[in-house]
């Protein structure tokens, strides 16, 4: 669950093995989670954690029981398991706006950039939600890998579009190959 939360004192980064490979978890001393990224995005997020919480030292630690049981959970079927978790983002007004109404699309479903602007009351701003989707700090927690192209399209995912594709296919969403039109319109929500 997204949660407003005071800037972290300290933070810990694990390593936690999944079916798509590393992901790296950061979380402050409360146990809420502030970072999840893929292995190849890991420069990605430790370079955004440093822009939001400058001065902090991402030291080792293992991750609590129950974020490695809660991303257990979701990579066995369950994709209600990662709601269990705190988040807290740290973005700007508009990215948070765009983070809330990314937690509304459920699993099994996709949405456009174009929709999920709409959705939060500035439908000219599809280019900016694709943005705010992109600084996501804590994927899959927060799904924006459930955000397509207008078209239909699998487009831009931090983590690569293969990972995209077999997260959406997991979740239950009609996927086609990165580059392929959805063609099952049922999996696309728009307002």
């Amino acid at each position: 669950m997204k949660i407003n939360a005071p800037a972290p004192l300290r933070l810990t980064v694990s390593d936690l093995s999944s079916p798509l490979g590393r992901i790296e978890v950061i979380l402050d001393e409360g146990g809420i989670v502030r970072g999840l990224d893929f292995g190849s995005g890991l420069p990605r997020i430790r370079r955004r954690m440093e822009r939001l919480y400058p001065g902090l030292f991402l030291r080792a630690g293992a991750a609590p029981s129950r974020v490695s049981e809660a991303l257990e959970g979701y990579f066995e079927g369950e994709p209600g398991a990662l709601a269990r978790l705190d988040c807290a983002t740290a973005g700007t007004e508009f990215q948070e706006r765009v983070w809330e109404a990314l937690c509304e699309v459920p699993a099994g479903t996709t949405c456009a950039y174009q929709d999920l602007a709409r959705r939060i009351g500035a439908p000219g701003a599809s280019r900016a939600v694709g943005l705010a989707n992109a600084m996501n700090p804590v994927g899959l927690i927060i799904p924006c890998h459930r955000v397509i192209g207008r078209s239909g399209t699998l487009t831009g995912y931090a983590g690569g579009l293969d990972r995209k594709a077999w997260l959406l296919a997991h979740e239950g969403a009609s996927v086609p190959a990165p580059g392929w039109a959805l063609r099952h319109s049922s999996t696309v929500i728009s307002q």
